[in-house]
């Protein structure tokens, strides 16, 4: 089980601003007691130290059905991640060349949109129906599948190009799934992934959502990872790296006046308002996702093929 306090968070926000100010010399004394004086504020809130936190279960909602609920505002603006990612990935893919592309995990088809418009014979794949057909509306004339990323449903070097952009903290296990990549791209294919950082599953609250089997909130499995881990799984099946990038967090300013009242029925970005310096200094300038560029090896004639 996951206790979830939102005086806590807000306490970890302030622990996480000091500490940063210490390790990049930013936290002079005026900001220190800043800190401290703020500290004591929130442990004097009575809305903050009345409120009941969130006692949550891991493992109880499946990624199926946080999409169900994600599909309808997915292309909303203001998804942060996306804002961060997507410029790099695009311009990845402004350099690669036209051919045949999948967009794996290709959700409501942002990314699909885009090779489509470039000029590649597009392919999507997803696990969620409800993020498909979002896809399917707005682009019907691209081929769409409903599948697994560790099953996909085209032939061995179909593609030159795949793209999965966040959807890889909902795998536990990345080789399965770079092995269908490796599998399906054609020798000297590109692959480009965008993923979480692992230091978002630190820095931001994990949102609780409705009672699971048990009764209790429940909370998605997500699986954040250093960055050795990638290259732990793609490299052994003969892909090379050709570009890491990771996109960072803008810098942004909050008004205190907009903290929420009455509190959040579960932890999300709204509590930042009640701490905004200290949210700014742990916050602002971080890395929020990785984004790699990967390029399967062409081993040439005669040479035998990594991927079995």
């Amino acid at each position: 089980m996951t206790y979830l306090s939102p005086l806590g968070y807000l306490l970890g926000i302030e622990g996480a601003a000091l500490l940063r100010g210490f390790r990049e010399g930013s936290a002079d004394r005026a900001f220190v007691e800043s800190r401290i004086a703020e500290i004591r504020a929130l442990l004097d809130t009575p809305a903050l130290t009345r409120a009941d936190g969130v006692t949550a279960s891991p493992g109880t909602i499946s990624t199926a059905d946080v999409y169900r609920d994600w599909a309808p505002r997915y292309d909303e603006p203001g998804n942060q991640m996306i804002d961060v990612e997507q410029p790099v990935v695009r311009q990845i893919l402004d350099g690669l060349p036209l051919g045949t592309a999948l967009d794996a995990a290709c959700g409501t088809g942002r990314h699909t949109a885009y090779l489509h418009g470039l000029g590649h014979q597009v392919i999507g794949v997803d696990a969620s129906p409800d993020m498909l057909a979002r896809a399917r509306r707005r682009l019907p004339d691209v081929d769409f599948h409903e599948a697994d990323l560790r099953r996909l449903p085209l032939p061995d070097n179909a593609v030159d190009t795949v793209v999965c952009a966040l959807a890889l903290t909902h795998v536990p296990d990345l080789t399965p799934v770079l092995s269908e990549f490796a599998r399906v791209l054609r020798p000297g294919g590109n692959l480009v992934i965008s993923d979480a950082h692992l230091l978002v599953s630190y820095l931001r609250p994990t949102p609780a959502r409705g009672p699971g089997p048990d009764g209790r909130p429940s909370l998605l499995d997500e699986y954040h990872r250093p960055l050795s881990a990638y290259l732990a799984a793609a490299l052994p099946l003969g892909f090379q790296v050709r570009r890491c990038e990771e996109p960072r967090r803008p810098r942004h300013s909050l008004d205190p006046g907009d903290a929420p009242v009455p509190l959040p029925a579960s932890l999300s970005w709204d509590l930042l308002h009640w701490c905004p310096e200290a949210s700014a200094a742990a916050l602002d300038d971080s890395p929020v996702a990785v984004v790699w560029h990967f390029q399967r090896e062409d081993r040439g004639a005669g040479q035998p093929d990594p991927v079995t």
